[in-house]
């Protein structure tokens, strides 16, 4: 099994918006697919939201967006998540860029079916 992920993509501006919706499988992972659409620019902010109550995944899950060469595009920096509260990341702390690649959100070490939201923002 690989889990499940859904994506919401959406542009405002210059800005692009990527909601990836995840509920983990039972070794407590999410592989899988990709966003439909291609992205190019900087990663300028990136967010963690933990389900609750019993979805809630385990402490210090892991987090990476891949591009279509395999590199995670938020360096490492989504590594260790809290399960009890929003995580942010900005360009500040070290985010990467994406060319013309569409994105593939993967999760580790979050328990059996246990579930979040990731937020992805590019400009």
């Amino acid at each position: 099994m690989a889990g499940s992920i859904t994506y919401t993509e959406e542009t405002h501006g210059s800005v692009k918006l990527v909601k990836a919706d995840w509920l983990s499988d039972a070794s407590g992972d999410v592989t899988g697919n990709a966003t439909t659409e291609y992205y190019s620019g900087d990663v300028v902010y990136f967010a963690t939201v933990p389900d609750a109550a019993g979805t809630q995944p385990t402490d210090n899950y892991d987090v990476t967006v891949l591009d279509k060469n395999s590199l995670d595009v938020v360096n490492g920096l989504a590594a260790n998540r809290s399960n009890a509260s929003t995580q942010y990341v900005d360009k500040f702390d070290g985010l990467g860029a994406i060319a013309n690649s569409q994105i593939t959100v993967t999760v580790a070490n979050a328990g059996n079916a246990k579930g979040g939201i990731t937020y992805i923002w590019i400009r």
